[in-house]
């Protein structure tokens, strides 16, 4: 009897808080890594397009970095399920199952899924003094060093290393992997001549390849992109590498067992967000481009990271490669 008790009061607050929601206290959004970085931006300019949707209540981020983006998403996985602690996370929750040793909850049911917010392309670039200036010349160049090419990429799972494992499987040449902690060391040394290529997001790299710090081969996209700094790039579908696409896509989530009416405020919330034209704005200066498809919706972003799941995970397992 007191177990039934304990669980109708449960329920009762949940109702209470869905009728008030989303007025009484501050939206975290939680993000799984350190501040200033590409997701960081990507949240902060969306709780502020947040904020009129959902009737003028107070949307924070909350930083929670480490072990591949698991610790953040634990964090929101075993939050209370009343719609004031979200998770944006990127690409990472397709990897994370087979990435991360002993990974704490389980990416497709742990989460209400609330739909798909931008996806960000990548480059695949070289230091300024490798002797190849269009992806045909770098693949001879490739062919002639093999066992001697240094790969650098922002750490274990970031965007840069999932695109670096994708690429080293798909022209079948292994290369040496050289792992930094963060983007700017590896953006340094390559521009130095440390390591000699990285497969990176837009984000990281459009300015560096505007100012013609680094040679750039291709966009990973299955279209060429428009941006100035990019729009002569061709993509790696076009160089010859068919079925090569990775964009570094965001989504956002909520606790499993968050109220159904809450998920709807949230999903419609979001919606209103992603067509904010001033969050267009900022997330085009990103070089990322906001979903405006059906992965908006919760059972398509859901459905998308599944695909995504299936995707990587062959591609982690035959490197042999884990983020602790």
């Amino acid at each position: 009897m007191k177990r039934l008790l304990v669980v109708a009061a449960a329920a009762f607050s949940l109702l209470a808080q869905a009728d008030t929601y989303p007025t009484a206290k501050a939206i975290s959004i939680v993000v799984p890594f350190t501040a200033g970085g590409p997701t960081d931006r990507v949240a902060r300019d969306l709780a502020e397009a947040l904020r009129k949707p959902l009737g003028g209540a107070t949307v924070v981020v909350d930083n929670a970095a480490g072990a591949g983006g698991s610790i953040g998403a634990n964090k929101v996985a075993k939050a209370a399920p009343d719609g004031y602690t979200l998770l944006l996370h990127h690409i990472a929750m397709s990897t994370m199952p087979t990435l991360v040793r002993n990974i704490p909850f389980k990416v497709e049911s742990d989460f209400e899924y609330l739909g798909m917010v931008n996806d960000v392309p990548m480059t695949l670039i070289g230091k300024p003094a490798l002797p190849a200036t269009n992806y045909k010349d770098l693949t001879t160049w490739i062919g002639a060093n093999k066992g001697k090419i240094n790969l650098g990429n922002a750490g274990i799972g970031s965007a840069s290393h999932l695109c670096g494992l994708l690429f080293q499987n798909a022209i079948q040449v292994d290369m040496t992997t050289v792992p930094y902690k963060g983007t700017a060391p590896a953006m340094t040394d390559l521009i130095g001549g440390q390591i000699d290529l990285m497969c990176d997001q837009t984000t990281n790299t459009s300015s560096q390849i505007e100012g013609k710090k680094v040679n750039a081969y291709a966009v990973t996209t299955n279209k060429r992109l428009t941006t100035p700094a990019l729009k002569d790039l061709p993509t790696m579908q076009e160089s010859g590498l068919k079925g090569f696409e990775v964009t570094i896509w965001h989504g956002l989530y909520a606790p499993k067992g968050t109220p159904a009416d809450i998920l709807v405020k949230l999903n419609t919330a979001l919606k209103a967000a992603l067509k904010d034209p001033e969050f267009i704005k900022k997330q085009e200066g990103l070089g990322a481009v906001v979903v405006a498809d059906k992965r908006v919706e919760p059972a398509e972003h859901k459905k998308f990271v599944a695909a995504e799941i299936a995707k990587w995970s062959p591609v982690i397992k035959a490197a042999g490669v884990y983020a602790d």
